[in-house]
């Protein structure tokens, strides 16, 4: 592995007095450290953040040394050297045991495990994607182009991104690598290849030195344009923030664009270095620029080393270097082995300390720690912050919503993006490609429902529903296709709908139109759009005309129905009794005699011919309640026993899928629907309960057969077909409820955006009642589904006349404690005016006596005001 130019390399490379070397154990004696402990930078010292690098590391060198909380009087002095964009030296380092801190190796794939020596002391490429591809997926994108550097850096960063995208169903749909040293010429002709594509969704990872000049190229091929998405890596603020302001060229180029910065919080130490920044660069280099992030890092790495190496020191350890026997061969004598390599690089690890980039500490995979990117939108001569991303919150508008938690689907908004083109309306993200093509669309078939799909072979072309509402879709798109329709099926029965489809998966078609119907395991293979037709499966079951039998009469009410208007006759008598008893001849009399007297005066009132006559108020108020509710029941009954005897009564065995489900009669199902899989796997019949039929003619056929004689009991199929079957066949009906929900629509293979648009494209033809009008002209409603309210007598059930009978038993139980009430008061007063008062001391008994006794007496009859 080459490391690419642009590490910047901080190293223990050497020990200049090696007179002073430390004794094992732990000791606080400071006065046995080495006072002077020289280090190596290695990195390009011409790149943009190599002169930023350069600054920070003699700022942090300077601030470690002048220090008394770390080293403890031991010196450090940094030796610059430049590397010329050779990593020979790295790699040499690795070897030697010498613990390299990369404060700018963002590769993903540089191991602690493959190279144990080298420490990232940023941020990894490897959350920096991942923020990438929750952004490509917040914004609803699905397929990426990457243009980047092609070496490791470039090649790792990208693979990287490429599986965060699969996580969300994404993907790079197409690679551009450059080559180290590429050309203007070159860029140009690799972006005529990438805007020949169909995604206008744009990854940019590579170096500063090559970036604009993509984006210049790309300008002059009218690419920065609107309808365009521009998502550079960090490379892009590094620039910004180093060479700020650029030249209006440049500025012009990155417009619109979105770019990604390691957020690093604004602390007072940051705020105290910014403002030494320019004195500082002043110094080193008698010009200004300004400070990146990977400034920050390279002034933290050098407090890292620091921090190591005193609790180096202080645990017993020493410099000291053995001869590196591999390379003796070579005559390379002078090149030792760092002895304490491990241990050092053990407290480096175990660093933890607040920097200018905010806390630094490592995690188990041997990475800084809860990674955080700022999400950067150039408008401009500066930048808006759309929000914030991080591996344990994922995307957020707000920097305080990014704490650490679970991480789950974000339901934030971020702020809005003016894109490429200077345009808030989120751009779509791809265009229609066909570069010529001609689009190979497969459609069935068909030789029954020809309303959905008819092909003429005569003139070679397809009419129907779905033809026309593919062709009214296709009108609607803000680009043009080509496209033949190729005829699916031998045109003798209707094909199947599963291999079609599954042929789309295989790149035998581009797309397939017609009645498709949308399931779980066809979605799995291929996209589809909106339904353009929502149905789901039905049970049609044949009917017969029921006559009307000696039992007839009881048909209206439910036998629930006649049982509580039964209890409910007898406890209006009881309580008519209970009410008129005491002054009412016509309820007194021997008690066999009260009790036909109760049942009859009950019974009666149903007729409306009771003889006996109520004389208290609240006998007479409970008897008009009651009638009242018989009046309504009668009025009732008489209709719908008037509708038994004079319309013709339809009757199937069949209530719906699951009275089959209990039953081995035979089933029909259209050959090669999705019905047969959804009945035999779903639900469980046998296949040899299952009848697969091809046409309406076979349908009937076997309907009027019956299982009996070689047919079925019932056809399963889908609602929208079967509406046409019995438009013109009215002695079948609809049996039960439709038991799935299913909807038809176009298939296009996985991930493809014609399936967006054209989903975009129903969705206006429905709001805009075209899809009605298509469905109208094609398919006629049926003229027989109203039968299935004739398959069930028009019974009445006890839920539409519960409220009736709730009021009557109101009424009759306030009327009754009314009646209690006065009852007892005048029970009271008759007692105190007995001259036998004194029998109240009597028993409790001989009380309840004298109650039962009172109430038994006859009253005089009460005044008509009276209750």
């Amino acid at each position: 592995m080459i490391l690419r130019d642009l590490w910047l390399l901080l190293s223990l490379v050497v020990v200049l007095d090696k007179r002073l070397v430390f004794v094992n154990g732990v000791s606080t004696d400071f006065s046995n450290r080495p006072k002077i402990v020289n280090i190596g930078a290695l990195f390009s010292l011409n790149s943009t953040i190599g002169k930023v690098a350069n600054v920070a590391i003699q700022a942090a060198i300077d601030d470690v040394n002048s220090s008394s909380d770390v080293l403890h009087g031991t010196q450090l002095n940094i030796s610059m050297l430049d590397n010329c964009q050779s990593g020979f030296l790295g790699i040499a380092q690795t070897g030697f045991r010498i613990p390299l801190l990369a404060f700018a190796a963002t590769d993903p794939a540089l191991s602690s495990i493959e190279y144990p020596f080298i420490v990232r002391t940023t941020q990894s490429d490897l959350y920096q994607m991942d923020a990438i591809a929750d952004l490509i997926n917040y914004f609803g994108w699905r397929e990426v182009a990457t243009i980047y550097t092609d070496d490791n850096y470039g090649r790792n960063g990208i693979a990287s991104l490429g599986d965060k995208l699969a996580e969300n169903g994404g993907k790079i749909s197409y690679r551009a690598p450059m080559s180290l040293g590429i050309s203007s010429d070159e860029i140009k002709r690799l972006l005529f290849q990438v805007i020949s594509q169909e995604s206008r969704i744009f990854v940019l990872h590579t170096y500063h030195s090559y970036g604009l000049k993509v984006l210049e190229v790309a300008r002059s091929l009218q690419m920065l344009e609107n309808g365009f998405v521009w998502i550079a890596t960090s490379w892009l603020m590094d620039v910004i923030e180093t060479d700020s302001p650029l030249p209006s060229n440049a500025q012009n180029d990155i417009q619109g664009l979105l770019t990604l910065r390691v957020y690093t919080p604004n602390s007072n130490l940051k705020l105290n270095f910014t403002a030494r920044w320019n004195n500082l660069v002043g110094r080193e280099y008698n010009s200004f620029f300004g400070f990146n992030t990977c400034g920050l890092y390279a002034y933290d790495s050098v407090w890292i080393l620091a921090y190591a190496l005193d609790a180096y020191f202080a645990q017993g350890g020493n410099i000291s270097f053995s001869k590196y026997s591999a390379v003796n061969r070579l005559h390379l004598d002078s090149i030792r082995v760092f002895d304490g390599g491990e241990e050092l690089l053990s407290k480096i690890y175990q660093v933890n300390m607040t920097g200018l980039t905010g806390q630094i500490q490592f995690g188990e995979n041997r990475n800084l720690i809860n990674p955080v990117f700022e999400i950067l939108n150039i408008v401009g001569t500066g930048h808006n912050k759309i929000g914030y991303w991080s591996n344990f919150s994922g995307l957020s508008q707000k920097l305080s919503e990014a704490v650490p938690s679970k991480r789950t689907d974000s339901t934030l908004q971020l702020s809005s993006v003016i894109w490429p083109g200077q345009t808030i309306e989120k751009p779509r993200g791809w265009v229609f490609q066909n570069n010529g093509k001609v689009l190979k669309i497969g459609v069935p078939r068909r030789v029954t429902y020809l309303e959905f799909v008819s092909y003429s072979p005569k003139t070679h072309s397809f009419s129907g529903f779905s033809i026309d509402v593919f062709t009214a879709a296709l009108n609607l798109l803000p680009y043009g296709i080509s496209y033949n329709l190729v005829p699916f099926g031998d045109g003798k029965s209707n094909p199947n709908m599963d291999e079609l489809v599954e042929r789309l998966s295989e790149g035998v078609y581009d797309a397939v139109v017609g009645d498709i119907v949308i399931t779980a395991k066809r979605a799995k293979i291929v996209d589809f759009t909106q339904p353009f037709i929502e149905s789901g499966l039905v049970v049609v079951a044949p009917v017969k005309t029921k006559d009307s039998d000696a039992w007839a009469f009881l048909s209206p009410l439910t036998p629930k129905m006649w049982c509580v208007t039964g209890v409910s006759i007898i406890i209006l008598g009881a309580v008519i009794w209970v009410l008129e008893h005491r002054f009412n001849d016509e309820f007194r009399g021997p008690p066999q005699q009260q009790v036909k007297t109760l049942l009859w005066f009950g019974c009666s009132t149903w007729f409306g011919s009771h003889r006996e006559t109520t004389l208290s108020i609240l006998g007479r108020f409970v008897l008009f309640i009651w009638l009242f509710v018989v009046l309504i029941i009668k009025s009732s009954y008489t209709a719908s026993l008037s509708s038994i005897f004079t319309l013709h009564q339809l009757y199937s065995p069949i209530k719906g899928i699951e009275s089959l489900m209990g039953s081995k009669a035979p089933i029909g199902y259209q050959k090669g629907s999705f019905s047969m899989n959804y009945l035999h796997v779903d639900l469980r019949f046998p296949k040899s309960q299952l009848v697969p039929l091809n046409n309406e003619d076979e349908y009937e056929e076997a309907l009027r057969k019956g299982p009996k004689n070689g047919g079925v009991a019932a056809i399963v199929d889908d609602m929208s077909r079967i509406e046409n079957f019995l438009s013109r066949r009215c002695h079948y009906t609809i049996r039960g409820q439709t038991f799935t929900r299913n909807g038809r629509g176009f298939a296009f293979p996985k991930g493809s955006q014609l399936a967006v648009d054209m989903s975009t494209a129903i969705l206006k033809l429905s709001e805009d009642g075209d899809l009605q009008r298509i469905h109208d002209k094609w398919l006629t409603k049926s003229a027989c589904r109203s039968q299935d309210s004739k398959l069930t007598v028009d019974r009445l059930e006890l839920n539409s006349f519960w409220g009736l009978f709730f009021i009557c038993g109101v009424a009759c139980f306030f009327a009754f404690i009314v009646y209690c009430i006065r009852l007892v008061k005048k029970f009271m007063r008759h007692r105190r005016s007995s001259e036998e008062d004194s029998d109240c001391q009597r028993p409790q008994r001989s009380c309840l006596r004298r109650f039962l006794a009172f109430l038994n007496e006859k009253e005089e009859q009460p005044r008509q005001d009276s209750i």
